[in-house]
């Protein structure tokens, strides 16, 4: 008897892992992961058509409207006069004929200068009607007649503008934009408004600022630079929607997977190239801003993507 139990004992102790190594179970094999089927992302015009056109001008954004885009973008910078005029950069050396600054500008003044010329254009054969003036001159576009030609589209439009800091004018920047949409009756959406508008910046106060004055108007933050607040818990106060870069989401894709996570929609600019589009794709986001809307429009068609 003792020698059957003493064998037995062996032959358990034998069967024991060595002293402090313990056996694990074999992993669980991975749940298979249930992939969304892709979805459409909106189709925002920046500057309007602006590789075909000369951008922030009319006829920019009578193309994208003709091409069929989900939405317009444009920049905005007050004059020395109180106007909003659609300009991305504080200079006007680079879009137009002129020099100096918008902002110690008056909207006389830079009624004066020619904002068409320095853009090759579509060619001769385009028959878009060009806003210019008896002299050949592509005029400034104010965010009035941006307003004005979004409302004759005569279907939904969206309307993102971005407000430009920092300005020797600070708060009063965005307090002239929600004056101009309260006149139109856009500083909130409507479900019967045919034209829906966001503002974005890269400022955060002046998104805060949004907020305070008109709180139900949807708002973007945007990023060019990997944000730290995401490490964090969401974007600043204010923000609905993120807005990185295209060049940040190739390098950090996950930027727009915790965006997602955190409840905010996401908007990404500049998608031109379809390699970037497939990827904008692949992240799920909801709004591409490009150059190119009637391109990116055909990219999406081919690739079976059905409209919302």
């Amino acid at each position: 008897m003792k020698t059957a139990a003493r064998r037995r004992f062996t032959e358990l102790i034998a069967d024991l892992p060595p002293r402090g190594r313990l056996r694990r179970a074999s992993p669980a094999p991975p749940a298979p992961v249930r992939r969304q089927p892709p979805t459409r992302p909106l189709v925002f015009a920046h500057r309007g058509s602006s590789v075909a056109e000369p951008e922030h001008t009319l006829a920019a954004y009578l193309r994208a409207i003709e091409e069929g885009a989900d939405g317009v973008e444009c920049d905005v910078r007050l004059t020395r006069d109180g106007h909003l005029v659609c300009v991305h950069d504080r200079r006007l050396k680079r879009t137009s004929n002129g020099h100096g600054l918008v902002s110690t500008s008056t909207l006389a003044e830079l009624n004066k200068l020619d904002f068409g010329s320095w853009h090759p254009g579509p060619g001769e054969d385009d028959d878009l009607m060009y806003d210019v003036t008896d002299g050949g001159r592509a005029r400034i576009l104010t965010l009035d007649r941006l307003l004005g030609t979004v409302y004759d589209a005569n279907r939904p439009m969206r309307l993102l503008i971005e407000t430009k800091h920092p300005t020797r004018y600070g708060p009063a920047v965005e307090e002239q934009v929600i004056e101009a949409l309260r006149r139109y009756g856009l500083h909130e959406p409507s479900s019967g408004q045919p034209v829906e508008v966001t503002l974005m910046s890269f400022s955060a106060l002046a998104v805060r600022r949004t907020r305070h004055l008109a709180p139900r108007l949807p708002t973007v933050m945007l990023m060019d630079l990997l944000p730290a607040a995401l490490l964090g818990r969401r974007l600043p106060f204010g923000s609905r929607i993120g807005g990185p870069g295209v060049r940040l989401l190739r390098a950090h894709p996950e930027v727009a997977h915790r965006l997602h996570e955190r409840g905010h929609e996401v908007y990404v600019w500049t998608v031109n190239e379809s390699a970037d589009l497939d990827l904008m794709i692949e992240l799920g986001v909801e709004g591409v801003i490009t150059d190119r809307p009637g391109f990116v429009r055909r990219r999406l068609d081919e690739l079976g993507l059905p409209h919302l």
